[in-house]
């Protein structure tokens, strides 16, 4: 009879970091698949133009015909997310059918992924003539600085 092995210690934590890392996958996946197909997920997904410049990183997304108020940003350190619903127009004649209607209604939703370290408290965002800007300004990268920490001989106390 075979034990069954169980993961401790630098395993456990390799295992962690790979579910971890597929978790990020699968999330890239589905927001790929629901950027190229919008109505597979029931919304549908504005075009985005993204930016860098030297201090800032903008975003300019396709609204048109939203208010401020219909409008949610969400951020953290590693993706925006822009939701929504545009609701349609009562017609105020009376219209038997619609020839033809391209534009999109209902639920809306977009995430972007941020790849740069950004200042999320510092974000604005403005909707003007359904465009919607957010800009994030870039803070100084920290990774790879060396801190110098003070070590205190514990037995001089």
């Amino acid at each position: 009879m075979i034990k069954p092995a169980r993961a401790t210690g630098l395993e456990r934590l390799e295992l962690q970091r790979l579910r971890d890392r597929v978790g990020r996958l699968f999330s890239a996946l589905q927001e790929a698949t629901v950027a190229e197909d919008p109505l597979a997920a029931e919304a549908w997904a504005p075009p985005v133009d993204l930016c860098e410049t030297a201090d800032m990183i903008v975003l300019r997304v396709e609204l048109p015909g939203l208010t401020a108020e219909q409008v949610r940003i969400g951020a953290t350190n590693t993706q925006l997310r822009i939701w929504g619903e545009k609701k349609r127009r009562v017609a105020r004649n009376r219209i038997l059918s619609h020839l033809c209607s391209e534009r999109s209604y209902g639920r809306f939703s977009r995430i972007v992924p941020l790849r740069w370290t950004v200042s999320v408290q510092d974000a604005i965002a403005e909707l003007a003539n359904g465009i919607l800007t957010i800009s994030l300004p870039k803070i100084e990268d920290r990774r790879g600085v060396e801190f110098k920490i003070p070590v205190k001989d514990a037995g001089s106390e």
